[in-house]
């Protein structure tokens, strides 16, 4: 995310800079200006538009994209013929006047459809114990607005409690959601995320990861387990498990009794189970030689684990109702929830 913004001059000092706090800007919508527009030198542009003064002026993408075309090879051509150099657009945005920016100023839709996706991953950190040392859940409240007008939409969960560090799309309106925990807003025009949160705090995984490795007269033997620990209710799917081997490592003899193992070149190993099943514990075992004079390992890898489970949030957060204030005819709501894995290290 764009959160602060430095200009510097040839030697390297600060010329200006500026934080932007509560508008920022999500990287991939400007993913051109990075890596077109500041190799080809013209790197001001957008820093125009979004700053006047040092201040935060436009950081609506969709206006942004708008008045700011990326470099291209027609543009080049005209810019050659015509002599003028700028890819700005001379007409003003649609929805730059109006008080939700975010939004084209009507737009229509034979049919009439929004969606919202709960996307969580759970960070964990399981010790040598296998002690859950910390488990949490980032989540985000993707949305998909196809609605023709100018609808105003309210979103409420069944417990919302659970939320921390609540960041806001600028179109939720701060005050029902201080007084009542409901979500007022009008939406943009497309894909957008209404909000981000977090869940801290969790008392369990879905999985587990049970690693062992011994090691004497220069051969380490490794022994992994992976299985389900509680049942989410629904498949847990695209099961991976990888960590890198120790430098002192010259060579590695793995194989296991369910899915595939690679090692790269650079010593990575990854382990492909796909799914869990239910006839047995995937497990994964083999040698590892050391180096020459080593007889033991000293430095002990961190397994990554991964997965995807479609269907379910593991926060436990749950979608009460979406209402529109304004309906449009025929209008369909559609609702979805996905949790996949984040940052989630088991420690040796």
């Amino acid at each position: 995310m764009l959160q602060c913004i430095f200009l510097l001059s040839d030697s390297g000092e600060v010329m200006l800079e500026k934080q932007l706090t509560g508008h920022r800007v999500d990287r991939s919508i400007c993913a051109w200006f990075w890596d077109q527009s500041l190799s080809q030198g013209d790197s001001f542009k957008l820093l125009d538009e979004m700053i006047d003064n040092g201040f935060p002026l436009t950081t609506e993408p969709s206006i942004l994209r708008e008045m700011i075309a990326p470099p291209n090879l027609v543009s080049k051509m005209l810019s050659v013929v015509t002599g003028n150099a700028s890819n700005v657009s001379d007409t003003l945005p649609s929805g730059a006047g109006s008080c939700v920016p975010w939004r084209p100023t009507d737009p229509k839709y034979s049919s009439n459809e929004v969606y919202v996706d709960l996307v969580e991953e759970m960070d964990a950190i399981v010790n040598r114990d296998g002690e859950l040392v910390k488990c949490e859940i980032y989540g985000e409240v993707q949305m998909n607005s196809q609605l023709t007008g100018f609808p105003d939409l309210t979103l409420s969960f069944a417990n919302p409690s659970i939320l921390e560090d609540m960041r806001f799309h600028p179109c939720v309106r701060f005050r029902p959601w201080e007084s009542h925990q409901v979500l007022s807003f009008v939406p943009p025009d497309g894909e957008f995320k209404l909000m981000s949160y977090r869940v801290k705090k969790l008392k369990n995984t879905p999985v587990y990861v049970k690693p062992q490795i011994t090691s004497d007269s220069g051969t380490c033997r490794v022994s992994v387990l992976v299985g389900i620990r509680s049942d989410p209710g629904k498949a847990i799917e695209s099961i991976t498990l990888s960590f890198q081997l120790p430098h002192c490592v010259s060579s590695a003899d793995l194989s296991s009794n369910h899915g595939t193992v690679t090692i790269l070149s650079n010593k990575t190993c990854t382990w492909t189970i796909g799914r869990i099943p239910k006839d047995k514990t995937p497990c994964l075992s083999g040698t590892l030689a050391l180096e020459t004079g080593l007889e033991r390992l000293h430095v002990f890898p961190t397994f990554k684990l991964g997965f995807k489970i479609m269907g379910i949030a593991l926060s436990g957060l749950r979608i009460e109702k979406l209402d529109l204030q304004t309906l449009p005819p025929r209008l369909y709501k559609g609702f979805r929830a996905q949790t996949r894995a984040g940052e989630f290290d088991v420690r040796l």
